[in-house]
């Protein structure tokens, strides 16, 4: 069993999304457990949009610069849709990424039929091998599919045919609602991941619910690339230096956390 499978067992694993090496290295030293990629953050620190578009080349790239910085911590890697339709295309893709170090993917329906990704979801399995901790997200809430009395019953149902293709936990990003999170965790026999987002209960009251993971998403990535437009704004403005140094860390602290050459 691999340890960020382990972290899945029992509590709630608060799992901070990195968008490169540096951002990972940062998250390592504020005590976290395990560290997670956000697919936006790392296709817009490199200049690219977000959904499917970032070469997997740079995908796997990404998840060697964050395994290096999160030196031993469990990696897990938003790996979007797999960039291809093709399910053996998908899974020499995710091979790959693990080959990199990771012991996790998360990957996405996009709010489609389930059995696209079903079918990904046991081509990885079977290319990739039993220890990859494989995240199958379901989009019914964020892409606003279907009506709201009904996305508990159809995440639940998806989750069953992603369980039986080979698939270890379920993520149901933009469930709030304690109600429906307390079905969904009783109608999936798979660990319940959501996604910091408004409205969200509380960590405490997660794990009580029986969440089992609480991701960022690009939560932080887009807060830190606020304030750096903000900082910019206003260094354009008045080239002042007074704003640049508040709440910064120095370079000497940035420098120090990350990992020395081999």
């Amino acid at each position: 069993m691999t340890a960020f499978r382990e972290l899945h067992r029992s509590g709630l694993l608060i799992l901070p999304n990195a968008w490169d090496g540096g951002s990972a290295a940062l998250m390592r030293s504020l005590g976290a457990k395990a560290i997670a990629t956000t697919s936006a953050g790392v296709a817009w620190a490199l200049g690219w949009p977000d959904g499917d578009a970032l070469p997997v080349e740079r995908v796997v790239q990404a998840t060697r610069d964050v395994v290096r910085a999160a030196q031993g911590l469990p990696v897990s890697v938003d790996f979007e849709g797999g960039y291809s339709d093709d399910p053996a295309e998908v899974a020499a893709a995710a091979r790959t990424v693990a080959e990199a170090g990771a012991q996790g993917i998360n990957i996405e329906d996009g709010g489609g039929s389930p059995e696209l990704l079903a079918a990904k979801i046991a081509a990885i399995r079977a290319a990739a091998g039993p220890d990859l901790f494989i995240n199958a997200r379901c989009d019914l809430w964020l892409r606003g599919v279907g009506e709201a009395r009904t996305r508990v019953a159809e995440a639940a149902r998806r989750g069953a045919i992603y369980r039986a293709a080979g698939a270890d936990g379920l993520f149901a990003p933009g469930l709030t609602e304690e109600a429906g999170i307390a079905d969904l965790v009783k109608a999936t026999d798979m660990p319940l991941n959501l996604l910091a987002f408004p409205g969200l209960p509380d960590a405490r009251t997660l794990e009580r619910l029986g969440v089992r993971r609480l991701s960022a998403g690009s939560g932080i990535v887009g807060a830190a690339l606020g304030r750096a437009a903000a900082l910019t704004r206003g260094f354009l403005e008045d080239g002042g230096s007074a704003p640049l140094m508040e709440g910064a860390l120095s370079w000497g602290e940035l420098n120090a956390l990350m990992p020395q050459p081999r």
